[in-house]
């Protein structure tokens, strides 16, 4: 079954979004490619971060339970001995550990130059200790030369600076040329919307070259079944506002086989 949502596909946002994040930008840097030659290349790279992984990305933490017979306590004859109580769960921590990311680089075949950088934001990036190092790694991007564009596809978690109120959707884009800087270009993108056509700006006298952002998308979620791989008759994991829940259930009904 393809995408039955319009956009993005809010399950896709849990545990999940691992695996759509690497998939996603992989076609984001495939797409515009041909449109590149000769004079640009497309190339996907990968940095590793040291964070703890968000809980959401990840899914419901696995308990054990332990095994009671193998914890009573030996019987004793003094009465006052108090007994040690056995844990009635055993969770994983979660601790810091190296998270690999990987991002897209158009660079100009002369020289190598970075022209332009574009970051498909997971929850790592988002919130969390890996907040700080992508920060500080956005800001370099911004001090820079290269053109920034931030495709922010989860709803929680913190979003790009700017000066002023976002409008109250939950999924966005920015672009950040280098000629423009401080000025940001934003694509606000509702729930019931389509995912956008972007420009992905190069260097002085080059035009634009269009990212679709919605082909990229309807692409990976077709080719890996991502339909089968949530269940779309549960909610999803990341909790959705009422008036969303309702038009979600309300298009997935509508958009169901009969």
């Amino acid at each position: 079954m393809p995408n039955p949502f319009p956009g993005m596909d809010p399950y896709l946002e849990g545990p999940l979004w691992t695996t759509v994040h690497s998939n996603l930008v992989e076609e984001i840097a495939r797409q515009p490619a041909p449109k590149l030659r000769p004079r640009y290349l497309a190339l996907t790279n990968q940095r590793v971060i040291v964070a703890t992984p968000d809980a959401l990305e990840f899914g419901p933490q696995q308990s054990r339970v332990p095994d009671v017979g193998g914890y009573k306590t030996a019987e004793s004859n003094q009465k006052n001995q108090a007994a040690v109580a056995t844990a009635p769960l055993v969770l994983d921590a979660l601790l810091p550990e190296t998270i690999q990311q990987s991002f897209v680089e158009i660079r100009d075949v002369a020289q190598r130059r970075l022209v332009t950088a574009i970051e498909v934001l997971s929850l790592t990036n988002k919130r969390g200790d890996g907040l700080d190092e992508y920060r500080t790694k956005r800001q370099e991007m911004l001090s820079g030369s290269c053109h920034f564009l931030e495709i922010d596809l989860l709803r929680v978690g913190q979003r790009f600076p700017v000066a002023g109120t976002l409008p109250s959707v939950p999924y966005f884009v920015f672009l950040s040329r280098a000629d423009r800087r401080p000025r940001v270009e934003v694509w606000p993108i509702a729930l019931d919307q389509p995912l956008p056509k972007v420009p992905v700006p190069l260097l002085p006298g080059d035009a634009d070259v269009a990212l679709d952002l919605q082909q990229a998308f309807q692409t990976i979620y077709e080719l890996f079944a991502y339909d089968q791989a949530v269940d779309h008759s549960q909610l999803p994991s990341v909790s959705l506002s009422p008036e969303q829940t309702q038009w979600v259930t309300e298009r997935l009904q509508a958009t169901r086989p009969s």
